[in-house]
């Protein structure tokens, strides 16, 4: 099982405070460092206020040199798909290849609101035409053109530049929809990702995308499987109350649907995961100013799932 570290800033956290994060998980050995995609906090005052995703991680992608870095995920209301491209190759290209882009439709009303975002009702009709779009832009060749002409987006003689260093750069689509994520995922996807729900749901909708894929004439065993989850790991029962403490969940909630426990306890739930066929973990830590508990998982838990 491969273990990535996920945040979400938009809770409270700057620009130095993620880069702190995201340099212990490159020491830590962690293969990657992902954030959430958001403008408005869904829990305490959301002080310092929210960061943007691509500005954060053009100034990681020059501060750090091993890790891989991206979204988890990228709304796709906030940007228009032809600037996206161009923003995601160039940091792509500031990191010397590390980028990975996960894509989705956006969700959270309030955020668009709170910021004069536009919250258009066919967000997932959208989406599949913005994949087409940001794939295809990276995709032509050096010194051709570009166009598009859909329901929603209309590009005219672009150059397609820049290219990311990467080719193909990885492309992530998630989520439970039963009928047309499977259908994404086999058309654009390196990954698939599904987050924040039971082992049983994460197996059910694996198997659709292995559906989708099979249909779509793609072997399943060139996609990468994930999940993400809360994660709270103490060395005993006491830790574990402190961490959960620190992020204001009681353990007894946190034990339904996350990897809560001591390290043998989360090694046994992620190996369940696992066993539903995922093979990558996005480990979503919220208290990031506790970086003994990176450490800890890097020691404990990582080790035993190698």
């Amino acid at each position: 099982m491969d273990l990535r570290i996920m945040i979400e800033p938009q809770e409270g956290a700057g620009y130095e405070t993620q880069l702190r994060v995201a340099k212990a998980a490159e020491e830590l050995g962690f293969s990657g460092f992902f954030r959430s995609d958001h403008y408005l906090h869904m829990s305490g005052d959301g002080g310092p206020g929210p960061t943007d995703a691509w500005v954060t991680l053009g100034g990681l992608a020059r501060e750090t040199s091993t890790i891989r870095l991206g979204t988890m995920v990228t709304a796709g209301t906030f940007r228009l798909p032809g600037p996206l491209a161009i923003q995601v190759a160039q940091v792509d290209q500031m990191s010397g290849g590390r980028v990975e882009f996960g894509l989705g439709a956006g969700w959270f009303a309030a955020e668009h609101a709170a910021y004069g975002i536009p919250f258009p009702s066919d967000r997932h009709a959208r989406l599949a035409e913005q994949l087409e779009i940001i794939t295809g832009l990276w995709s032509t060749p050096v010194g051709a053109r570009f166009s598009h002409e859909g329901r929603y987006y209309t590009l005219t003689d672009s150059p397609a530049l820049p290219k990311p260093v990467q080719s193909p750069l990885p492309v992530i689509v998630g989520g439970m929809g039963p009928q047309r994520t499977p259908v994404l995922a086999a058309k654009y996807a390196n990954e698939f990702n599904i987050p924040f729900r039971s082992i049983q749901d994460c197996s059910a909708q694996y198997g659709r995308v292995r559906e989708a894929l099979e249909r779509h004439g793609r072997d399943a065993a060139g996609m990468v499987f994930s999940h993400a989850v809360t994660t709270v790991v103490g060395k005993d029962d006491a830790e574990v109350a402190r961490r959960a403490a620190a992020i204001g969940r009681e353990v007894a909630e946190l034990r339904h649907g996350s990897a809560t426990g001591t390290p043998a306890e989360v090694v046994d739930t992620l190996g369940r995961y696992a066993e539903a066929g995922a093979t990558r973990s996005y480990l979503q830590i919220l208290d990031l100013d506790d970086l003994d508990h990176l450490e800890l998982i890097a020691t404990a838990v990582a080790p035993q799932l190698a």
